[in-house]
């Protein structure tokens, strides 16, 4: 398991879709332990592990973090013209996690075991990978509280960007929104409280709502969706309960209980709201020291020097930055970020060695070796 293709495709040939991370974990562990890190295993539920690796952490300077998930989305139901669990085509390696991010995790992973080889003169690293990130960063909450103790230093999250560095994305609120009425037969609805036209009524406001918060220059304007709306049991009878799910992804600067509180004012008194997904957004100044270093051990590995930019998906980091301090935090991962969730997903075999290379550059620095 030292090169990062066979890596990948053991952890993309293990079903994590929404379970057993800590299968996974059975595979990553014996690494990490074998070159020299503590390791620390803690489930949320059975067989859902969350997984934190220190090495040298008692230095003079905070550890560098490294991150990444294991849990995936399903297949779907369109059929696949590849193998699911690791087909090698060419400079293609296909399977559901390649690019969504169990190839980020193999290449953080190595990384780390051949810096574990040398002695670091300044900082030591510390990993957290995680469970339970698609549905709303449960992992990363878990272990947020009890094994991410002491300072850290800079965050990096190997989610995919083709290898290039993103300096945060926008943050995630979802919510519901709940009607209630009274039954009666549907031939006397005079007799009833229908929870559909109320709901109808609220979120048809939203269509036309507008943010207070102007766009951000990189993150661009935050938006606002009604995803599901569901009510009534049965044709012939008036609703007591009708429920829409509301996805906002907010920008940096917005608070969101005070973006919950003005949707419930536009939704009005016959709605109320409940958060299912609150994860504010993340963002690290391009100017930041660490920050332009890591996009320069970018450009020197892939010869590409891109310009800032933004994530539109959610990360681990909306918990773990500030679990470590508010920490300068940047994306960077093999994968590419339309390849997520998709039929026949795939990540590029020669992104995969060049992440290997720029993890183990990032890692060098910030630990004096």
């Amino acid at each position: 398991m030292t090169d990062v293709v066979a890596l990948t495709r053991g952890l993309v040939g293990l079903d994590t879709v929404g379970k057993a991370e800590s299968e996974a974990l059975k595979l990553l562990a014996p690494l990490l332990e074998q070159a020299g890190f503590t390791v620390m295993i803690s489930e949320h539920e059975p067989r859902r592990g969350t997984l934190v690796a220190e090495w040298h952490t008692g230095l003079d300077v905070p550890p560098l973090c490294l991150s990444g998930h294991l849990d995936t989305v399903p297949l779907g139901s369109a059929r696949w013209e590849h193998d699911p669990s690791g087909d090698l085509d060419g400079d293609r390696l296909y399977g559901r996690g390649a690019s969504d991010m169990k190839g980020g995790v193999a290449a953080i992973v190595l990384a780390a075991t051949r810096i574990a080889a040398a002695t670091p003169t300044r900082a030591g690293l510390r990993l957290v990978l995680t469970a339970a990130e698609e549905t709303g960063s449960l992992g990363a909450r878990h272990v947020a509280g009890s094994l991410l103790e002491g300072p850290s230093g800079p965050l990096v999250i190997a989610e995919p960007t083709g290898n290039a560095v993103v300096h945060g994305h926008k943050g995630a609120l979802w919510l519901e929104a709940l009607a209630t009425g009274v039954t009666a037969h549907g031939s006397m609805p005079s007799l009833g409280d229908n929870a559909i036209y109320k709901l109808v009524r609220a979120v048809s406001r939203f269509e036309e709502y507008r943010f207070e918060a102007g766009p951000h220059p990189i993150m661009g304007a935050p938006t606002l969706n009604v995803g599901t709306i569901q009510g009534g049991l049965n044709t012939n009878s008036v609703p007591d309960r009708a429920v829409a799910t509301v996805d906002i992804r907010t920008i940096t600067g917005q608070d969101h209980r005070e973006v919950e509180a003005s949707l419930s004012r536009a939704a009005g008194p016959d709605v109320r709201l409940r958060p299912l997904v609150d994860l504010p957004p993340v963002w690290t100044d391009p100017e930041d020291e660490w920050a332009r270093s890591v996009r320069e051990i970018v450009r020197q590995v892939t010869g590409r020097a891109d310009e800032p930019r933004a994530a539109t998906y959610f990360t681990d980091a909306s918990v773990l930055t500030p679990a470590l301090g508010s920490v300068p935090t940047v994306i960077c991962g093999p994968g590419e970020a339309d390849q997520a969730h998709v039929t026949d997903e795939w990540c590029s075999v020669t992104k995969l060695a060049e992440s290997v290379e720029i993890f183990e550059r990032i890692c060098a620095d910030w630990c004096g070796i």
